[in-house]
């Protein structure tokens, strides 16, 4: 999106997630294995991608800092990207790079669905407006994987899911 075709080049090459790093690929630098768990993260296809993103962001995350607080946030964020890098790794065979924010994503969706489940769940309610949020979810990602000829990364949008979930019960909502 910015500077020159070898810029954005070298920036996917040295900062988006590659599957084949994990197996026999030779890295560009020694930690990059590693790093690309999180700068993937902060790459992104091109402005639609980054705009989509970026209001997702700004709609999700801002329910879960009200209902958190900034670090709290800060850390079902990280932990998002993480799992969505691992998803990615588990059960991908793709051979291009792994880019964008939608793991984290997914992870504060993941993170309020399970809130709502556990209400609901405590509450002795039904569970349907759960089960129709993670079926919309999932037409969202079928839907997306057609119309993107197959270059979407579900696996990160479900590693991150899971990992928000999973992350709800470890960090929980701030008192009021």
């Amino acid at each position: 999106m910015w500077g020159s075709t070898r810029w954005r080049s070298l920036a996917y090459q040295n900062g988006g997630f590659w599957r084949g790093l994990l197996d026999n690929w030779r890295p560009n630098y020694a930690a990059q294995p590693v790093t690309m768990f999180a700068t993937y993260s902060f790459l992104h296809s091109g402005l639609a991608h980054l705009t989509v993103n970026m209001i997702t962001l700004f709609s999700l995350g801002r329910i879960v800092i009200e209902r958190t607080g900034q670090a709290r946030f800060a850390a079902i964020y990280m932990l998002s990207i993480l799992g969505g890098a691992v998803g990615f790794a588990l059960l991908s065979d793709a051979v291009q790079p792994m880019v964008g924010a939608s793991g984290a994503l997914f992870g504060l969706a993941g993170v309020l669905v399970g809130w709502e489940y556990t209400a609901r769940r405590l509450e002795r309610e039904g569970l349907w407006p759960v089960a129709r949020v993670i079926g919309f979810l999932i037409l969202l990602n079928v839907i997306m994987y057609w119309a993107m000829d197959g270059l979407l990364a579900w696996e990160t949008h479900l590693g991150g899911f899971v990992t928000g979930w999973i992350a709800g019960w470890w960090i929980r909502e701030r008192e009021n």
